[in-house]
């Protein structure tokens, strides 16, 4: 936990920038009827029944001291999916950076080995390279402020029913775009200090 307190502490270097990734899935819902549109003394309604079109994934990428973040909907999370989105956030969105620091849980797909399940070991070790990986400890993913900014788009843009891929992605871009252009950051304020007074019950007892 103090690790990543720690990291948050440090002051903003645009050369290496501190990014905090997470996953979430997505239930995939149609309406079974169609829904009556507003209109004058009526509001939408929906019917109550919906169909299931499946699942997937949404990658959110946020590097909170420059409000910025990026979203990406994928039919897996794979390791495979993982690494091709490391590679886009390395070689597309952070080109210039000497190395991104990345906060992340520790799940299992979320490894420099899978890199190496992905690509030739040549681009492997350099997307390796550029990385300084810092895990969020067991049951402490609320210190992962990418868990932040999926909390805001679930509420102000998942509240209703996508029925396909390409629609959510058309929906969380369209919510990027707009949030990144109002450069929406976190505030970030429990401190390592504080985690020592509020949480000393986590610590070991010498």
């Amino acid at each position: 936990m103090e690790d990543i307190l720690e990291t948050y502490a440090l002051p903003y270097d645009p050369e290496i920038p501190l990014i905090c990734m997470d996953e979430q899935p997505v239930q995939l819902l149609d309406h079974s009827r169609p829904a009556q549109q507003m209109k004058p003394g009526q509001v939408r309604r929906e019917d109550y029944e919906y169909v299931r079109k499946g699942s997937c994934s949404l990658f959110m990428f946020t590097e909170p001291l420059a409000g910025w973040r990026h979203v990406q909907a994928s039919e897996r999370r794979t390791k495979v999916d993982w690494s091709l989105q490391v590679q886009e956030l390395l070689e597309v969105h952070y080109p210039r950076a000497q190395w991104v620091r990345l906060v992340m849980d520790n799940l299992n797909t979320h490894t420099i080995s899978s890199l190496y399940e992905t690509f030739a070991p040549e681009q492997a070790l350099s997307l390796a390279k550029r990385l300084e990986i810092h895990y969020t400890p067991k049951h402490g993913s609320w210190l992962n402020m990418a868990e932040i900014e999926l909390s805001a788009l679930t509420i102000q843009c998942l509240s209703r029913r996508i029925a396909s891929m390409e629609e959510l992605q058309r929906e969380v871009t369209a919510w990027e775009v707009e949030r990144n252009q109002a450069q929406k950051s976190v505030d970030w304020q429990f401190t390592t200090e504080q985690a020592r007074g509020k949480l000393k019950h986590l610590y070991p007892e010498i």
